[in-house]
């Protein structure tokens, strides 16, 4: 069988600054038939660097070569099978809470109105009711489904997309986390390079940008981090599951009235968990993810209870 390989200069940048360049390099490939932009990945996965900003290719040519062993390349293999989150029946991993709290008069988006709760039924008036020694309280809440920790299901965004009540719990419980630690990036929108070291079919993808430092503060509100619509193709076409970010939008809400990252994950069936916290807590890898609304029929976004489960030591 003819074999493949690639001869090209290359010039990397890393979203936390610095960069990389390569001189007369030469990778292998699995085909004479690969884009320039899908050879920037292979180099990206064979050099096994992360937090890649830009891959810019020069003087390309693909020669018929033996291949010498690139890794990456051909049959590639992750240790994602030894660091997934199984654990032995019965063991637990640690779980860290990701959601923020949920308070009478939160400010989780400007301009989506606060929760308010009020009671229903007191503690003393529901003692008419029962047993001596016996009480209750029932309490209202009155909130947006866009508060504190929330998922947003197809419907939020498509009139004939799935509500709350379809999702698959297998999509939202248990899922294997892949976490991105971007809270030195020099620039706020996340590009689909930074991607391109890992396999991330059915991964809850979850974006570290530190920015829930912010949460409750008029700060949250500017300058929040968010995917880009190439960062969000890239992710839809490496089959995520569940896309996080703990920051105010997985979009950029500066820009005007456009929303292409939610556009293009939620009309691909990819859930949306916004505002998350705490992700310094879980490991980059090896993580499970959980993120669960109420099965509420017709409605499109609502907090959840969002955790993971870290791997046993």
């Amino acid at each position: 069988m003819t074999e493949y390989r690639a001869h090209f200069d290359a010039e990397i940048e890393f979203v936390n600054g610095g960069g990389l360049r390569a001189q007369a390099f030469r990778l292998d490939l699995p085909s004479r038939d690969l884009t320039e932009a899908q050879i920037g990945e292979l180099l990206v996965r064979h050099l096994g660097l992360a937090l890649v900003g830009r891959v810019q290719l020069s003087n390309l040519q693909v020669v018929e070569e033996p291949h010498r062993g690139s890794r990456g390349v051909v049959d590639a293999t992750t240790d994602a099978a030894e660091s997934d989150g199984h654990t032995a029946p019965g063991a637990r991993g640690e779980l860290v809470d990701l959601s923020h709290p949920i308070r009478a008069g939160l400010v989780t988006y400007p301009g989506i109105p606060a929760p308010t709760i009020t009671p229903h039924l007191t503690r003393e008036a529901s003692r008419e009711h029962y047993a001596p020694g016996t009480e209750f309280a029932i309490d209202l809440i009155t909130m947006a489904g866009n508060t504190g920790t929330y998922l947003d299901s197809p419907f939020h965004r498509y009139a004939q997309g799935g509500d709350l009540a379809s999702l698959d719990l297998a999509t939202l419980v248990g899922v294997p986390a892949e976490v991105f630690r971007l809270t030195d990036a020099a620039s706020r929108g996340i590009p689909a390079e930074v991607f391109l070291d890992r396999e991330l079919a059915g991964t809850a993808v979850l974006l570290h940008t530190g920015w829930s430092r912010h949460f409750g503060a008029p700060e949250y509100a500017h300058g929040s981090p968010f995917l880009t619509e190439a960062g969000a193709r890239h992710l839809v076409d490496a089959g995520v599951a569940i896309v996080g970010i703990d920051a105010l939008n997985i979009d950029d809400t500066e820009s005007g009235g456009e929303r292409p990252a939610h556009s293009i994950l939620l009309a691909a069936g990819v859930h949306v968990v916004e505002h998350l916290t705490a992700l310094e807590r879980v490991p980059v890898r090896g993580a499970r993810f959980t993120a669960v609304p109420p099965r509420v029929e017709g409605f499109g976004t609502f907090p959840v209870r969002a955790f993971a489960e870290l791997p046993t030591r």
